[in-house]
């Protein structure tokens, strides 16, 4: 394991229901790892931005990307405080009334002020590192960045430092009351499926690669 077992600070202390919480790095990481998008926000002059971003957890640290054009990455990249969130989603949690419905899910947010990648070696290395978050060996079976599409492209990472993860899990908190009427209560399970990979009819006739033969993402 990476970094400080713990991953509390002021900013990530939880509020509400804090016993659905932890500040484990493991539980943060293992959230991390199975999730494929971020949220990332930040404010400029007093305007809120939240952007969903492909990312990518390398050790202790979050790597993000995009075009060196991005009003967010030059945001970032100047020093503003960001906040990333992840969350997935475990089911959908029906109660009898309709004050108690809610949903399963567990969640990291992560906080901090992310530095600029310069050096073009460990740029491509963070590239790879988000391909293969997403697909697992992806990176080795595509053809890496060339040197002109690296500076083409903003590469940052923001330390796992202050961070928590929330998490929800079983049936509604009923009022006993509501246990008599006659409404259905329960849970619709929610997960992500990933069809049968599909060739785009363009170049070569390749056979579909390892990486894509037994997908699927970790903790699934």
């Amino acid at each position: 394991m990476t970094g400080t077992p713990d991953t509390s600070s002021p900013l990530t202390t939880l509020k509400r229901k804090p016993e659905r919480g932890s500040h484990e790095r493991a539980v943060v990481e293992a959230i991390l790892d199975e999730g494929l998008v971020a949220h990332v926000g930040i404010v400029v002059d007093g305007q809120p931005f939240v952007l969903p971003m492909v990312y990518a957890r390398d050790g202790d640290r979050l790597l993000l990307h995009g075009s060196v054009a991005s009003r967010l990455l030059r945001t970032l990249d100047a020093g503003t405080p960001v906040c990333v969130t992840v969350t997935l989603l475990d089911a959908l949690v029906l109660a009898r009334s309709q004050f108690h419905h809610s949903m399963n899910y567990r969640s990291v947010v992560v906080v901090g002020v992310a530095q600029r990648v310069l050096d073009l070696d460990a740029c491509r290395r963070a590239v790879a590192r988000i391909v293969d978050h997403v697909i697992p060996g992806r990176a080795a079976e595509a053809r890496p960045p060339t040197a002109a599409e690296l500076r083409q492209t903003a590469v940052l990472e923001l330390p796992i430092e202050q961070a928590s993860a929330k998490r929800r899990a079983g049936p509604a908190v009923e009022e006993p009351d509501d246990l008599t009427l006659d409404v259905w209560g329960g849970i619709v399970p929610v997960s992500t499926g990933f069809g049968t990979p599909e060739p785009d009819g363009q170049g070569a006739d390749v056979p579909v690669p390892r990486s894509l033969s037994a997908y699927g993402r970790p903790g699934t």
